[in-house]
């Protein structure tokens, strides 16, 4: 007995084996903590976030298993060698490499929630194929940022001055944003694009004196098939600065046209004719009647204004009503001796007998 307590009594560093086996020990003891607690953790959250469709839960699981078990084992580390007495530039050392495992891990925590984010956020949305480019070019970004700042911190910490550096990074940032700003300004109207949805892809748009197609919403560029059959290429930053005709978004298409009868038309004629128009428009189907009125006398017409809506927002629909409509207007107003006015002049002969010499 006396030999193993000489042993254990035997210093080594300045501390005894029993205080080397003690802060061993410590230190297994708080790293299985750790990784028991992570595992446990990160088996409930997981089963959370597969019953329930939460962002949080989505998020939260995401950053335990980002949780690195170096960092663990390095903060299990720090914990044993509390119960060590160390020189003073030893500590130093063990102090700052566990503040360099913290601002690792947390770089490594932010990057997984500004993923997990972007990802569910593309999950959301209709355009999940075109955002899912955006949000990875966004991650990247973020990333960059992220571990750039990781990297200053860390050179911080370890006893560098950083001053010059972040000037320097800041001196070349503006010039690198000055030398790609065109390219920079179509990169920030895409991101706008996919996440504020102007249009998507597939929507008939009308752009100025362009109209098409929407086929590709590209990082630089965004590509439209036009009725002709060309395709219009519109760089982003162009499109967000125009005035852009979406017709996918629209619900419903009014419709206005005017109808000329002659001057010879009866009042009771005039009486029944919006009726008779009102009559065919509702019997069209798919269409909600508005207004039908005497507009205006013309200068070889008495014209009518009528206005309806069709109820759907594609053209072969409102075509084909159109049509059936316009059919049905030519075959009543035929069957009942209504006639279409059309440019026509009137002259009147007036004849004077002259007077007899």
């Amino acid at each position: 007995m006396d030999v193993l307590k000489d042993f254990l009594d035997y210093s080594l560093a300045g501390n005894s084996l029993w205080s080397w086996a003690a802060a061993a020990a410590l230190t297994l003891a708080v790293f299985v903590a750790l990784a028991l607690i992570r595992r446990i953790a990160l088996k409930r959250v997981r089963a959370l976030s597969e019953r329930a469709s939460i962002d949080l839960l989505h998020i939260a699981h995401r950053l335990i298993e980002r949780s690195s078990r170096l960092v663990l084992f390095v903060l299990a580390l720090y914990a044993g060698s509390k119960l060590l007495v160390l020189p003073a530039g030893a500590q130093v050392v063990i102090s700052r490499v566990c503040i360099v495992a913290v601002i690792l891990q947390a770089g490594l925590w932010s990057a997984a929630a500004a993923q997990a984010a972007l990802e569910r956020y593309a999950f959301r949305q209709s355009n999940a194929g075109e955002a899912l480019s955006a949000i990875n070019l966004i991650s990247f970004v973020l990333r960059v940022v992220i571990w750039t700042v990781v990297g200053l911190l860390i050179l911080a910490n370890v006893g560098i001055d950083i001053t010059a550096l972040v000037a320097g990074l800041g001196i070349g940032g503006v010039a690198i944003a000055l030398a790609v700003q065109n390219i920079l300004g179509d990169l920030f109207a895409s991101l706008s694009i996919v996440l504020d949805r102007p249009f998507e892809v597939g929507d008939f748009i009308i752009v100025g004196d362009f109209l098409g197609r929407v086929e590709t919403i590209g990082i630089k560029t965004t590509r439209v098939r036009s009725l002709s059959g060309e395709q219009v290429v519109f760089p982003n930053a162009d499109l967000l600065n125009s005035r852009i005709r979406n017709f996918k978004r629209m619900y419903e298409r009014r419709v206005l046209f005017t109808i000329g009868v002659t001057y010879q038309t009866s009042h009771e004629e005039l009486e029944r004719i919006p009726g008779i128009i009102k009559g065919i428009i509702e019997a069209a189907g798919n269409t909600r009647f508005d207004r039908a009125h005497f507009k205006q006398f013309g200068d070889s017409a008495l014209i009518f204004e009528v206005v309806y809506f069709v109820l759907s927002a594609d053209f072969n629909v409102y075509a084909a009503i159109e049509q059936r409509i316009n059919v049905s207007i030519y075959k009543t107003f035929t069957e009942q001796g209504i006639d279409f006015a059309y440019p026509t002049r009137t002259l009147f002969l007036h004849h004077q007998n002259e007077a007899a010499a």
